[in-house]
């Protein structure tokens, strides 16, 4: 068989790989390295914020990474800097410096236990106070404040909007323990979903952000299952006979497209979110897995050996005669679209290593954007500007952010950690 018919490649993969897993307290605690260098990237000054000696967590340090992690911001130096909000530097100087932006800011705790957050975004070329913005929060959500920060910066610079504080899900393997991790957008404050003693893969977030997807092996076989991320409510979605994988949302969150093997075969089905009979959307004698609604609904991309090598395809919603996407190359696998409609991106088998690409959609043009040679799973940003993916570096499991064009790189490690499966969520709402 060129394709596994229950599983992606990445989860045959984790079924095998093996790895070992700090505790919680120091796993969750990532080491965010970028590297890498953009063509336009926005010299910015992020001051250490006013009172964050004190503060549990140091917001300026959280900010500056993030705006540098997005790939569109080059950090100036500004350690060792006082100022806060009410603060106007001296910009002039920091021109000088070759900042373009600056950020201060001040964290003042509360009496009633919460903390203040204060921030003021300046022009430093133009000299101008481009306005500011507070949060009250609990102390549990001062790295959530440092996000928010983050977007608003990203915002009123670029005119887009921010995802740093978004959320990822993803799996690690610990000894003989599979875990489901819902975290920042960075990796961070790691809280977990569900924990087994048998495999946890195929992640996917519902489109309100207040689901996840997933198929479990608890029952000896694979299952899937929505998890409530509020509540650690769940549902069984699907246990039809053999296995049931590869969970994707339709884009209005109203049904799931599935692989199923009920009917010998694995397939493409369509699956109510209530119950009721799967509809069978493929209908080829191949083996047809990996289902990815485009963003506006109205394709479903897949992965197909039907050609006699893993290609990626498309067809209508309701199933039907289905085109080829991919031609360079034999094995191409783990489709992902952009939220904007823009980009699809894929793993690539390329002489034995596995490789990131992307590809524009309108013109076909494919690129291929790492050069490690064991990446897995990719998910679009909700800004469609990153691209989160599982990969090896120097043999760890590591989670990956990217630029589109692969220029800026941003590793996710937890020391020693076996990490995998990431999905991004979207927007909160």
């Amino acid at each position: 068989m060129s394709i596994t018919p229950s599983l992606k490649r990445r989860a045959v993969f984790s079924l095998l790989a093996a790895g070992t897993l700090l505790s919680l307290p120091a796993f969750a605690q990532f080491r965010v390295e970028v590297s890498g260098v953009g063509m336009t990237q926005l010299p910015i000054a992020v001051a250490p914020f006013k009172g964050e000696a004190q503060s549990p967590q140091k917001i300026g340090s959280i900010v500056k990474a993030d705006l540098e992690r997005s790939g569109m911001f080059r950090g100036v130096d500004a350690a060792g800097v006082v100022a806060d909000e009410n603060t106007r530097p001296d910009l002039a100087s920091w021109r000088q410096k070759g900042a373009d932006a600056m950020v201060t800011g001040s964290v003042s705790p509360l009496a009633d236990g919460r903390f203040e957050v204060r921030l003021r975004l300046w022009d430093v070329v133009r000299e101008q106070d481009l306005g500011g913005q507070s949060y009250t929060v609990a102390k549990s959500d001062l790295r959530l404040s440092a996000h928010r920060v983050s977007d608003f910066v990203y915002e009123k610079l670029t005119g887009e909007k921010g995802i740093f504080s978004t959320r990822i899900a993803y799996v690690t393997k610990a000894g003989q323990r599979y875990t489901l991790w819902v975290a920042d957008s960075d990796g961070e404050s790691a809280q977990s979903a569900l924990a087994s003693p048998e495999p946890i893969i195929s992640p996917a977030w519902s489109p309100n952000g207040a689901q996840l997807a997933y198929v479990s092996f608890e029952s000896r076989k694979p299952v899937i299952y929505s998890h409530e991320v509020a509540t650690g409510k769940r549902r069984l979605l699907a246990n039809f006979r053999g296995s049931n994988s590869a969970p994707a949302w339709s884009p209005d969150g109203s049904q799931l497209v599935a692989t199923l093997s009920q009917a010998g075969g694995s397939q493409i089905y369509a699956l109510g979110l209530n119950g009721g009979e799967p509809k069978r959307l493929t209908q080829s004698s191949s083996i047809d897995t990996e289902p990815a609604f485009s963003p506006d609904g109205r394709t479903i991309y897949f992965v197909s050996d039907r050609g006699g090598s893993p290609q990626i395809y498309r067809m209508n919603p309701a199933g039907g005669n289905a085109d080829r996407v991919t031609f360079t190359g034999n094995y191409n696998i783990s489709p992902a679209l952009s939220p904007d409609g823009r980009w699809l991106a894929f793993i690539s088998r390329i002489g034995g290593g596995f490789k990131l690409h992307v590809m524009e959609l309108a013109s076909g043009t494919t690129t291929a954007i790492t050069d490690t040679s064991a990446d897995e799973s990719p998910s679009f940003a909700p800004n469609s500007r990153l691209i989160v993916y599982a990969t090896q570096q120097q043999g760890k499991e590591a989670l990956m952010t990217t630029t589109l064009d692969g220029k800026i790189k941003a590793r996710l490690s937890g020391a020693g950690g076996d990490i995998r499966e990431p999905d991004w969520g979207p927007f909160q709402r």
